[in-house]
C-alpha cells in the first residue's frame, strides 16, 4: 500500500469525515427530543394526535431513507418553493427519520413500565403529568439505551448516504478521490474510519448501559 497516496487524499477524507460528524451530531441533538412528544403523541387517548403521530412513524419507518432525502431535496422545492442547501436538506431529512425510530423506541420503553405503578402513584396524589415526569420517564429513559445505542451506531453509517444529493461527506469524498486516480485505497481508508468511529461509538454506549445497568441495581436492592 502506497503510504505517499495515503497521505496526499487523506486531508479530504478527514474533511468529509467533519461533515459526517456534523451531519451526525446535529441529527442526535433534533432527533432524541423530537421522538419523545412523538411517541407521546402515539399512546394520546385523543385520537386526531394519536392517528397523525401513527401516520408519521408509519410514513417515515415505512420508506427508505434515500428515498426521503431525494423527496426532500427535489421534490419539497416545487411543492412548497422552500428550497434548503444540500447540508441543510440532509440534516431535516435525518432528524425526521430518525425521531420516528425513536419514538417507537420510547413508546415501547414507557409502555414497558408496570400500570402498576401508576396507578400507586395516583392513589399518592401525582397528577397524570408528575407520574410519567417523575416515576415513568427515568425508568423507561434506563430501559431504552440499549435500542437507542444501536440507532446510534446505524447513524454513523446511514450518514453515507446523503452523497447521493452531493454533500461532501466521508464516502463522497472517498468516492471522489477513486474516480479521479482510478485507485480503490481511498475507499478502504474510509471503511477504516468509519470502523473507528464506529468502535468509539460502541464504546460509549456500554459504557451507558453498564451505568444505567448499576443504577437499577442499586434501585433494586
Amino acid at each position: 500500500m502506497d503510504i505517499g497516496y495515503i497521505q496526499s487524499i487523506l486531508p479530504a477524507l478527514l474533511q468529509g469525515t467533519v461533515q459526517t460528524l456534523k451531519i451526525f451530531a446535529l441529527t442526535l441533538i433534533f432527533a432524541l427530543p423530537l421522538g419523545l412528544p412523538i411517541s407521546f403523541g402515539t399512546m394520546s387517548r385523543f385520537w386526531p394526535i394519536k392517528a397523525i403521530s401513527k401516520l408519521y412513524v408509519w410514513v417515515f419507518r415505512g420508506t427508505p431513507l434515500m428515498l426521503q432525502i431525494f423527496f426532500f431535496f427535489y421534490c419539497l422545492p416545487l411543492f412548497t418553493g422552500l428550497k434548503l442547501d444540500r447540508l441543510s436538506t440532509a440534516v431535516v431529512t435525518f432528524m425526521l427519520n430518525y425521531a420516528a425510530y425513536f419514538a417507537e423506541i420510547y413508546r415501547a420503553g414507557i409502555q414497558s413500565i408496570d400500570r402498576g405503578q401508576r396507578e400507586a402513584a395516583k392513589s399518592l396524589g401525582f397528577s397524570p403529568w408528575q407520574t410519567m415526569k417523575m416515576i415513568v420517564i427515568p425508568q423507561a429513559l434506563r430501559r431504552v439505551i440499549p435500542p437507542i445505542s444501536n440507532e446510534v451506531i446505524t447513524l454513523i453509517k446511514d450518514t453515507a448516504l446523503v452523497y447521493v444529493i452531493g454533500v461532501p461527506e466521508l464516502l463522497k469524498a472517498a468516492k471522489d478521490a477513486n474516480n479521479r486516480d482510478v485507485d480503490p485505497t481511498a475507499y478502504f481508508v474510509a471503511a477504516l474510519i468509519y470502523l473507528g468511529l464506529t468502535f468509539l461509538l460502541t464504546l460509549f454506549s456500554q459504557n451507558m448501559e453498564r451505568r444505567f445497568s448499576r443504577h437499577e441495581r442499586q434501585d433494586a436492592v
